[in-house]
C-alpha cells in the first residue's frame, strides 16, 4: 500500500450467504494488516493509521493471508 493511500479507501466487499456473512478488505501485496475483533467491531492497523469496521451479529473469525483481510461472521 502506497504511503499516501488512506485506510477509507481501501476496497471492501461484503457477499451475504444464507448462513454466513463474508467481507474481504483487500490492502494489497506487501501489507501485512493486525486485524482485532471487539465488541463486533474489526479494527484493522497498518503503520500508525486505522480502520474500523461494524460487523454483523455471530461468531467471526479472521483470515489475513496476501493482504487481503477476511472476516467470516456466521449467524
Amino acid at each position: 500500500m502506497a504511503a499516501n493511500t488512506r485506510l477509507d479507501q481501501v476496497p471492501v466487499r461484503q457477499f451475504d450467504y444464507d448462513d454466513r456473512t463474508v467481507i474481504a478488505v483487500d490492502f494489497g501485496p506487501n501489507v501485512d494488516p493486525i486485524v482485532d475483533l471487539v465488541d463486533g467491531t474489526a479494527i484493522l492497523i497498518v503503520g500508525d493509521r486505522q480502520r474500523e469496521l461494524d460487523l454483523p451479529a455471530g461468531e467471526v473469525e479472521a483470515f489475513n493471508r496476501n493482504g487481503i483481510v477476511t472476516l467470516e461472521v456466521r449467524e
